[in-house]
């Protein structure tokens, strides 16, 4: 059975989506006359989970102001907080396939990174522990949430590590998801030499002009690569795990120029990672660090040192890097084994 073919069929159908999609649009223009234009932004960021019957009733989308920042963030369940930060190139929605069943057990905070996604404005920078403050400003300040249970993918991960260093008194647990951290072991000039796209997108200027007209094309393309057996893995596999409707939702935040440019930002800012990570002393925050199959010997070279108590660590059968698209049930398992507090 093929990682794709695992997949849950948590979602409604392609033609399902669409034709809610158009019936929202319909009654959106039909009830012009009778109420005030809505907000286009609603519509967009909405469009995604109208009508599907595994959002209503759990999830709701919100937004809040931090420093200039137009956060968006889908919240729902009950339980101790959990707290999810996506990487590149994805949004809130890329834990959508696990998000219903960790909300059974915890009250789960999806969260769209400053600039990224349909969160709008401007972050004052892109480097990590920078994004991890902003976070922290919505999870702890806004919300009140001092007991997060920090999950990150990608990306994302480094924020949830910088999260975990800055603010060891209101992480409860770091959930560390297939990344090498930029540090000693792996400086700026050695990250950029892992893959070609972390070289192309940390160019100033060049991917947008590249990418820009083409978002949807070029993510099509790219996530295969850095599937299982894709070619980043030395294999010659060309199946995505994302279905058209998810890279439709990517494609459509990527497009906004803001959002592709904070996207490479994230790749830019590595010189700076790097010296947060040398700044920043041993996290003790018990943590889960899970990999792509064959994967965990290599990160946990570049978090060693870095992360004094890993409880448990684990490559995710049949995964590439899009661990929760090729092994949902898997991913979810671990992070719900761990989040209830069960070692080893």
């Amino acid at each position: 059975m093929t990682p794709a073919a695992r997949r849950p069929d948590r979602r409604p159908s392609r033609l399902t989506r669409t034709l809610a999609t158009a019936a929202l649009a319909l009654a959106l223009t039909t009830g012009a006359a009778a109420c005030a234009t809505p907000d286009p932004d609603v519509t967009a960021h909405a469009a995604v989970t109208h009508a599907d019957p595994a959002f209503d009733g759990t999830f709701r989308h919100e937004f809040a102001e931090v420093e200039g920042v137009r956060m968006h963030y889908v919240t729902g369940g009950s339980g101790s907080p959990v707290v999810l930060l996506h990487g590149w190139p994805q949004t809130w929605y890329s834990w959508w396939e696990i998000m219903p069943e960790l909300a059974e057990h915890h009250t789960v905070y999806a969260v769209d990174l400053p600039g990224l996604g349909d969160s709008t404005g401007s972050p004052t920078g892109y480097d990590k522990a920078t994004l991890a403050r902003y976070v922290h400003t919505l999870i702890a300040e806004e919300l009140g949430v001092r007991d997060a249970r920090v999950v990150g993918h990608d990306l994302g991960a480094a924020v949830a590590f910088q999260y975990a260093a800055q603010f060891p008194a209101d992480t409860e647990l770091l959930g560390y998801l297939d990344l090498p951290l930029p540090g000693p072991v792996l400086d700026g000039d050695a990250y950029r030499s892992l893959s070609w796209h972390i070289a192309f997108h940390a160019q100033p200027r060049v991917p947008e002009a590249v990418v820009g007209d083409n978002v949807r094309d070029y993510l099509d393309l790219f996530y295969p690569q850095v599937a299982f057996e894709g070619s980043a893995f030395g294999g010659t596999a060309q199946q995505s795990p994302f279905t058209d409707e998810e890279i439709d939702e990517y494609a459509r935040t990527y497009s906004r120029a803001e959002a592709l440019s904070g996207g490479f930002e994230l790749y830019r800012s590595l010189d700076q990672d790097v010296a947060d990570t040398e700044a920043t002393a041993p996290v003790e925050v018990p943590a889960l660090v899970m990999t792509a199959e064959g994967q965990l010997d290599g990160v946990l070279s570049t978090v060693t040192g870095h992360l004094t108590d890993i409880v448990r660590a684990v490559d995710v059968p049949g995964a590439g890097h899009w661990l929760v698209e090729e092994n949902p049930e898997f991913v979810t398992e671990e992070l719900l084994r761990f989040l209830d507090g069960t070692r080893g």
